[in-house]
């Protein structure tokens, strides 16, 4: 997933970037509102992780902004802010679910994966076409049943790809949900990462739509 993290804590923002592109996530990390405004404008995220105290800008004002404009990126509300009010207040605005601090990472993780299946409209857990399989809780990938390991670009890639058995992403699509704002990209670079992704899955794993971009067949193509 392509991720907007808006946090004006740099301990909290570094460590929560670090973990999370870990998992194979690009993530974008802005630490005051009006920069959080601007890259919802300007870029498509798959989910936003929005504190409410911030500069410049309050949370709740870039939420409100955010659902104003029917704008349906997915926002997960992490914040200091516990009172049952802040809560309310913060779903009522559009929040998709709303995380107090100190919070373990692995709950987020988890929160982040149900807001994804619900966007998503889908109940399971697991990614799969009938051939391949993902599991977004471990990161684990089969082929047929069979356990391949790739790298936190490739499963971006696959996992891309694969929320949508069918739907063709363009070289442009792929490199956004891939890559973050401070990373460069070569001009071949999903060239070699789908390379590599058939090397491991096989060749018919994805295919390429000459002038249109990459998909992974439907269950039963």
């Amino acid at each position: 997933m392509r991720i907007l993290l808006v946090e004006d804590d740099r301990m909290i923002g570094v460590d929560l970037s670090e973990a999370l592109r870990t998992d194979g996530h690009s993530v974008d990390w802005v630490t005051d509102g009006l920069a959080a405004e601007l890259a919802l404008q300007a870029t498509r995220f798959d989910l936003a992780l929005l504190d409410l105290g911030l500069p410049r800008k309050a949370g709740r004002e870039v939420l409100r902004a955010l659902r104003h404009r029917d704008d349906a990126t997915p926002v997960i509300v992490i914040t200091a802010r516990d009172a049952l009010e802040d809560r309310v207040e913060g779903l009522d605005l559009g929040a998709d679910d709303y995380l107090v601090k100190p919070f373990e990472l692995a709950e987020l993780k988890a929160r982040m994966r149900a807001v994804a299946r619900r966007h998503a409209g889908r109940a399971r857990p697991r990614l799969s076409n009938g051939t391949l399989t993902v599991d977004p809780a471990t990161r684990e990938v089969w082929v047929e049943g069979r356990e391949v390991t790739l790298s936190a670009k490739e499963y971006a890639v696959l996992y891309a790809l694969l929320e949508r058995p069918g739907a063709i992403l363009s070289r442009r699509q792929i490199e956004e949900r891939v890559y973050g704002w401070n990373e460069e990209v070569e001009s071949n670079a999903v060239d070699v990462l789908i390379h590599y992704l058939r090397r491991k899955l096989g060749a018919g794993a994805i295919k390429n739509v000459r002038g249109a971009g990459w998909m992974v067949p439907k269950s039963g193509a």
